[in-house]
């Protein structure tokens, strides 16, 4: 049920929630940080809206902020003005409005291939701890997709759902809907904490377990608390389930000067974070999270006998970046500490102040958390996320080699069970496979995870049920892994066009034929079908399919044109580099064929494509692409003599230049053409 307050904030959308402005003590940040819980009824100015607690900062009210920045100062919470712009018959939102409802879980889109006047719909995501879906929501999911959607789902590269497509209209009844199925949406966009990952496959061992749970709570503990999201999209109505008590105590902590006293929102405030931010937990060697590029990485740490003790934690990742300035970049995360386990929440919520209280607000480019510790260095950062945890952090825990998984295939989950992980291409479920998984899910009442690879996980199947199901699944095209090409396994993209106002090219509905031509390409020059390479691609540089991570990045730079990026590692622990710019669609294979035929020509044992092209540098490579004639071809007996005199082979090596070959490529084909044309009848040149 709404509060009083909230109540009236409904009649008034203008009424504004009091709000905790900040400690106005000179005192230092250390002994601000101890102060006590029984002192904190300090009083509030009623002269500045304060985006911080303690420690006190100089601020001055002609301080620059971003637009952002005001509009959720004075959103009453995030409520207005989009409470009021949803009651009006207008297609689309207002500015203010267009921001608030990110917060909600939800981005305004218009369709960029329709010219003329702009077609206006809604983006939903859903927010998914583990990226857990029950039977009920996802079967409510498929009918909303239909219903009031484009007829697909998308899942996503944080194991959730997006659902495209919904006009402004029938946003209260979707979202309402969502809301009473076991689903939310509330924070997986907008300036919070967004969906908390963790390794998808339900394999009941005390490691995976403790990750999955551990993520559930951190989720829980960094859910907005002043109950904006019900009032908007159902009349105030809670809709919750009960919290462990361990969540409800570390949220209300102010120990160490970390909330907001008094505050609808005890750790967002009023002005929540400066930007997005992201978590992800696992357990040591499965990195199907890549949990390099989250603001904040967790890893389980068990002693000899799979007993959690504590966590790593690993800080400062983050993908996002501009083209044209050198100022932002991709980030790997780095390490921090080790906290017990029983600490994790406090830890977590320190390092998510630390950046509340520093990060920018100015200019929302930088105002990421990667920048800040870019700033500061990792010592400071530290130094003063202890002041809020009120503890040092222990030393890093030795870690094995990470690895990718995938899960896909039949497994045994543990218990007796069956998990059984399907590929879906780019994370888009439509047609036949969207009528089979319905049918599976619902016959066999089965719950499902979404993977951070864009994939999905059947869980809870008993042995009787697993012919039935693999006949539907492999009939509406989902195969089993052997059958995937190995290059789709591992590639990922973004939606980009028509929906995403971001996008300069195409990812999602590029990246089949570009698959297809890289799987050309390895053919030619002798590579394996079983071999492969990361590939990924998105139509803009914010990198939401994380392509920076790839051993082959292809990032939108220009129409039909991608920067590539290459030097990634297969197991996503080593961050790419920019390597060309401005290479359009068409010459794709002028850069990569060389690339790959070295590679398959001078890697070391099992040497990855990621591992060999950074082993050789950018300059060596580039020296391959211009120098590439074609694959070498092994002579045999049937071997010609092409060319006889310098004028006939330079002609023909003027003529190749133009269609990106080589004499000798240009040669062959000609010869092959004119013996078809014979062959066929039509005795012509």
């Amino acid at each position: 049920m709404t509060t009083s307050f909230a109540a009236a904030a409904l009649r008034d959308p203008k009424l504004q929630i009091p709000t905790y402005h900040g400690f106005r003590s000179s005192s230092s940040s250390a002994a601000a940080s101890s102060i006590s819980r029984n002192a904190l009824s300090i009083p509030r100015s009623s002269s500045l809206i304060r985006a911080v607690s303690t420690p006190a900062k100089t601020e001055t009210a002609t301080e620059k902020r971003s637009k952002v920045e005001i509009f959720k100062e004075q959103s009453n919470f995030i409520r207005y003005p989009l409470n009021e712009d949803m009651l009006n018959d207008a297609p689309n939102l207002s500015e203010a409005a267009t921001q608030l409802i990110k917060f909600h879980g939800s981005y305004q889109q218009y369709n960029r291939d329709e010219r003329g006047s702009r077609t206006y719909s809604f983006m939903i995501r859903t927010k998914n701890p583990c990226g857990k879906v029950s039977n009920q929501l996802y079967l409510t999911m498929d009918d909303l997709a239909d219903q009031f959607g484009i007829g697909t789902l998308r899942l996503t590269t944080r194991q959730t759902f997006q659902l495209h497509g919904v006009v402004k209209k029938d946003l209260k009844h979707v979202m309402g809907t969502i809301i009473r199925n076991m689903g939310s949406s509330l924070g997986a966009c907008g300036d919070l904490n967004r969906n908390v990952l963790a390794p998808a496959a339900p394999i009941v061992r005390k490691d995976y377990l403790f990750a999955q749970e551990t993520a559930e709570n951190i989720a829980a503990l960094l859910t907005p608390q002043s109950g904006f999201y019900y009032d908007v999209w159902v009349d105030g109505e809670r809709i919750m389930s009960a919290e462990p008590p361990e969540v409800i105590q570390a949220r209300n902590d102010n120990s160490h000067g970390t909330n907001f006293p008094d505050s609808a929102e005890p750790i967002y405030g009023t002005q929540f974070l400066p930007r997005k931010f992201k978590i992800a937990v696992t357990v040591p060697t499965d990195n199907s999270v890549d949990i390099l590029t989250n603001d904040i990485g967790v890893v389980v740490v068990t002693d000899d006998n799979g007993e959690p003790q504590g966590f790593n934690i690993y800080v400062g990742g983050g993908m996002g970046r501009a083209h044209r300035n050198e100022a932002t970049f991709p980030r790997l995360a780095e390490p921090l500490g080790y906290v017990p386990k029983e600490d994790i929440l406090y830890a977590v919520k320190a390092i998510v102040v630390t950046q509340r209280e520093n990060g920018r607000r100015d200019d929302r480019k930088y105002s990421r958390m990667k920048y800040l510790i870019n700033s500061w260095g990792i010592e400071k950062f530290r130094s003063v996320t202890e002041q809020y945890y009120g503890k040092k952090f222990e030393p890093f825990r030795s870690l094995p080699e990470w690895e990718f998984k995938s899960y896909l295939g039949w497994h045994q989950q543990g218990d007796g069970g069956l998990y059984c992980g399907l590929h879906v291409d780019n994370g888009r479920i439509g047609g036949k496979m969207k009528t089979a998984l319905r049918e599976v899910i619902e016959k066999y009442h089965l719950n499902v995870r979404l993977t951070p690879n864009q994939n999905i996980i059947l869980t809870d199947i008993r042995a009787a049920w697993k012919r039935p199901i693999t006949t539907i699944l492999s009939q509406a095209g989902l195969l089993q892994p052997k059958y995937v090409d190995p290059l789709n396994v591992t590639a990922m993209a973004c939606p980009a066009f028509p929906l995403c106002p971001l996008a300069i090219t195409e990812a999602e509905r590029g990246i089949p034929s570009i698959l297809k031509r890289i799987r050309a390409m390895f053919e030619k020059v002798g590579l394996k079908y079983s071999e492969s390479v990361v590939v990924r691609i998105t139509g803009c540089p914010n990198g939401c399919a994380r392509p920076y991570m790839a051993e082959l990045g292809l990032v939108g730079d220009g129409p039909n044109s991608y920067q590539v990026w290459l030097g990634g590692s297969s197991n996503q622990m080593s961050l790419a580099r920019s390597f060309m710019d401005k290479v359009k669609l068409q010459d794709l294979e002028t850069v990569l064929e060389p690339l790959f035929y070295h590679w398959k020509q001078k890697r070391q044992s099992k040497e990855s494509f990621g591992d060999f092209t950074a082993r050789l540098g950018f300059e060596k490579l580039k020296e391959f692409i211009e120098k590439w004639e074609g694959p070498v071809v092994a002579p045999t007996r049937h071997n010609l003599k092409l060319f006889t005199d310098k004028e006939t082979y330079e002609a023909m090596d003027g003529l190749a230049k133009l269609q990106n070959k080589s004499a000798h490529q240009l040669a062959i084909e000609v010869i092959r053409n004119y013996v078809a044309s014979n062959q066929n009848g039509k005795g012509e040149f």
